[in-house]
């Protein structure tokens, strides 16, 4: 893998990053519990932005020290491996409160 494979995954967590927050823009922490595409899709678009995370190399990640990388990767393995206990309070949390900041990071 490439230092160019590591842009292009990190350009993929910061388009799913923005792809998220556009989604939830306007929406608040009660649709989750009334819209279950919207559940579906927020539970996806983490995934996807924690396996790109998963896929940056070693020397890639040391180019961003600031992201949390194993932070990001174990909430992807938590949400495809406890896929029936995604606690939707924690998930709002992390896509109002955590994502701003990852996307701020990424366009650095």
């Amino acid at each position: 893998m490439t230092l160019h494979d590591d842009d292009v995954r990190m350009q993929h967590m910061l388009d799913y990053s923005n792809e998220t927050l556009e989604l939830v823009d306007g929406r608040n922490r009660n649709d989750l519990d009334t819209d279950r595409v919207l559940e579906l899709a927020l539970v996806r678009l983490i995934e996807i932005i924690g396996e790109a995370a998963s896929r940056v190399t070693e020397k890639g990640r040391k180019s961003k020290p600031d992201i949390p990388w194993t932070q990001i990767v174990s909430l992807r393995n938590k949400l495809i491996h406890g896929y029936d206990s995604v606690d939707l309070d924690i998930l709002w949390e992390i896509v109002k409160s955590d994502l701003p900041d990852l996307v701020s990071k990424l366009e650095s």
